[in-house]
């Protein structure tokens, strides 16, 4: 009895062994901005885990709380990082300025750094691919009600050309003319109705058209380096169809993305109760019914927060393209 005793708790405890985490040969350290990056980089470097490398995501600072961008960035900045450390940031805009600044400078020209191409990882959550699926986690109602990767793709042509201009702007360090914040302003959705998406669309192309009717007379200077900015910005993967990825996320999340969501995933629910209450035999059945119905809802905005469903983004595949690549200098 003591053997087996002895033999139970050795099988035991290498059992338990293989359930402590991965000792890889290398282990990465990489800094992220807050919080909710943990998982998104975590679930972005959870395809690139081997025996060989296992990536640890932490915030920039172990023994206080300052969070953030610089921060995370700062930890790489005259240190002998590379192999071991790397920091893992939202491109905001920093991408697009190509070195226009002191901070897109850094970010562009330290290969430790990686960065999303999309202005944040909000965005990503908002794949206009996914977000049908969204819908259908949140209501349990697959009908199609509106084709949300063609209307972000007119949105997207919609705002393009002043967001050329807005980016054109910021280069020359003018951020008093229109801010990311008056941009944002302009570009949101004000108002979507289910039966009538287009009137939001149209709604918006008159804004942004004014926007660009001021833009004009005030720096009509300004257009031939507009035209060269807009072919520059097509090589650095910028699609019209795509601006959406580009604009402030929390913006896109919340002034573009959830207007139409909130609607859609009211609608998709009043259709499936109606539906409960036409094919229930009697009032018990339809009270259990719906009760059990909205047992299983989710809240969009909760749903929306965690979507991981844009590993085929563009942006997302060139951050992809971008580990790959790290991942060969560090063998």
């Amino acid at each position: 009895m003591k053997r087996l005793t002895e033999y139970l708790n050795s099988k035991f405890i290498e059992a338990a062994n293989t359930l402590r985490p991965k000792k890889a040969a290398q282990r990465i350290i990489a800094y992220v901005e807050s919080y909710d990056d943990i998982s998104f980089w975590r679930s972005v470097f959870n395809e690139y885990e081997s025996e060989n490398v296992h990536f640890e995501i932490m915030l920039p600072a172990r023994t206080k709380l300052t969070k953030g961008k610089k921060q995370a960035m700062m930890n790489l900045l005259g240190k002998a990082y590379g192999r071991n450390m790397i920091a893992c940031v939202d491109s905001d805009y920093d991408y697009l300025l190509q070195g226009a600044t002191s901070t897109s400078r850094q970010m562009l020209g330290n290969r430790y750094i990686l960065h999303t191409y999309a202005y944040s990882i909000e965005n990503y959550r908002c794949y206009s691919d996914s977000l049908k699926q969204v819908c259908v986690l949140c209501t349990q109602n697959d009908s199609n009600v509106i084709d949300f990767k063609e209307f972000f793709k007119l949105y997207s042509r919609i705002c393009y050309p002043l967001f050329v201009w807005n980016i054109l702007l910021y280069r020359k360090q003018d951020t008093h003319t229109m801010s990311i914040l008056d941009f944002c302003e302009i570009v949101r959705i004000t108002s979507f109705t289910v039966g009538n998406p287009a009137h939001s669309l149209q709604q918006l192309s008159n804004r942004v058209d004014h926007k660009i009717t001021l833009l004009e007379k005030e720096f009509p200077q300004l257009q031939h380096e507009y035209d060269e900015l807009n072919k520059e910005l097509a090589t650095l993967g910028i699609q019209p169809d795509e601006t959406y990825f580009y604009i402030q996320g929390h913006h896109i999340m919340n002034s573009v993305v959830m207007r139409v969501l909130q609607p859609v995933c009211k609608h998709l629910r009043s259709k499936r109760e109606e539906e409960i209450e036409r094919y229930a035999y009697h009032r018990q059945q339809y009270n259990n019914e719906l009760a059990s119905y909205r047992h299983t809802q989710c809240d969009v905005a909760m749903m929306l927060s965690k979507n991981t469903d844009y590993k085929t983004a563009p942006p997302y595949l060139r951050l992809k393209a971008d580990i790959e690549e790290l991942l060969e200098t560090i063998k």
